[in-house]
């Protein structure tokens, strides 16, 4: 799409999934109003002061930023009250925004969820579908009512998920596929030729939120499941066990698991793993640290 279109929408939205969203709709011609995304916060050893990345993106953009705290009570002088939105786009904000603020917009707010709705409703859907060991996923946009992940949908598209996807890249990719179906519909939304369908709420499957507890395993677990979760846990909480060293216990990382190679049905992680990260240390292979720590 060459030409810029007249679409005022404010985007919500922090992450990956959010920046590969907003790419998209920049690149088909539909850049935002206004990015409303979380407050800077401290990182690093550190605890330096850091900007989301998108805001840092926008900002190069000429494009307004907003950061408030929260949504809740939000004053009438707020860029969100002032000015005027045809939509409103959210992506991964990680904030609850009120019900009264998604009726701000003409035309309503408009999210960008990464699985086929209504599976994996809520706060974990791209690592639980690779928990779950699924081979396809999709992405849905649907308007946003006062429940979670329960509005009618306007589009969705499924996809085959490559072998070696992790969480992080198959974030990347649905948000890539999000901003492309939002560039294709927004149009026809805005004109009222498409009209959401309801979802069929028996069907629906929930998410739990992902713990960096969820990350520890056992060197006598499967395979199968271990490959699962590290696709799952990776970038984070990423995949960890404890061993006993010197007479004390030591965190040791995964970092590295062969995702493809046929194992057999009785065959445990300890078959799998590629590299690791013992507690203080730099990264080995497995085969090293079984002869430096387990002999």
């Amino acid at each position: 799409m060459s030409n810029t279109s007249s679409i005022s929408y404010a985007f919500f939205g922090t992450g990956a999934l959010a920046e590969s969203v907003l790419a998209s709709l920049v690149r088909n011609g539909y850049p935002p109003a206004l990015v409303v995304t979380k407050p800077d916060a401290p990182q690093g050893r550190h605890m330096t002061l850091t900007p989301p990345h998108i805001k840092v993106w926008a900002e190069l953009q000429g494009i307004p930023v907003y950061q408030p705290e929260s949504l809740r009570e939000l004053p009438d002088t707020s860029p969100l009250h002032t000015q005027q939105f045809d939509v409103f786009i959210v992506a991964s904000y990680g904030k609850i925004i009120p019900e009264k603020l998604l009726a701000i917009p003409k035309h309503g707010t408009l999210n960008v969820h990464p699985s086929l709705l209504p599976l994996y409703r809520g706060a974990s859907p791209i690592e639980s579908v690779l928990l779950d060991g699924h081979m396809t996923t999709g992405v849905t946009i649907m308007k946003l009512d006062e429940e979670v992940d329960h509005g009618p949908i306007l589009i969705q598209n499924a996809f085959m998920i490559d072998a070696n996807a992790t969480a992080g890249t198959l974030e990347v990719a649905c948000g890539q596929l999000g901003g492309d179906l939002l560039s294709n519909v927004l149009e026809s939304y805005i004109a009222k030729n498409l009209i959401p369908k309801e979802q069929d709420h028996t069907k629906a499957t929930y998410c739990k939120k992902i713990e960096k507890s969820m990350g520890e395993i056992s060197l006598t677990e499967s395979a199968d499941v271990v490959r699962r979760k590290f696709r799952a846990f990776t970038p984070w909480p990423s995949l960890y066990f404890f061993y006993p060293h010197h007479g004390t216990t030591i965190r040791v990382k995964i970092t590295g698991v062969d995702l493809t190679s046929y194992t057999l049905g009785d065959a445990t992680v300890q078959d799998i793993i590629l590299t690791v990260i013992p507690e203080g240390k730099k990264e080995i292979s497995w085969e090293d640290f079984k002869r430096g720590y387990m002999n």
